[in-house]
């Protein structure tokens, strides 16, 4: 049996929320995004470049832990790495708006 895969965002969003119920893994991934966005802005406001570098690895390392240790799946990154990407700033934007919290209920 051969899963189908995600043809839309729209479809796509909700595999991700379902894959992110995790408190920790939440919290992981909020932390994780929070200093992506520190690092951007240090690179711009500091003119240090060498803060790029560090961008993707606050990201992806916080969701990584968050993945490995507490949800226990595999993320959604290896798969589906764009729409993966987005739906991290989605979750992120929705937390920081309230229409989404930390623990996933």
């Amino acid at each position: 049996m051969t899963k189908e895969r995600i043809q839309s965002f729209k479809e796509f969003y909700p595999y991700y929320l379902n894959e992110h119920r995790n408190a920790t893994c939440r919290l992981l991934h909020f932390i994780g995004t929070t200093l992506f966005f520190v690092c951007l802005m240090g690179a711009f406001l500091f003119h240090q470049i060498w803060f790029l570098a560090f961008a993707p690895l606050c990201g992806y390392g916080f969701a990584w832990v968050g993945h490995f240790f507490y949800e226990k799946n595999k993320p959604a990154t290896f798969q589906y790495p764009l729409w993966s990407l987005f739906s991290d700033f989605k979750l992120y934007f929705e937390i920081l708006g309230g229409k989404e919290n930390i623990s996933g209920k």
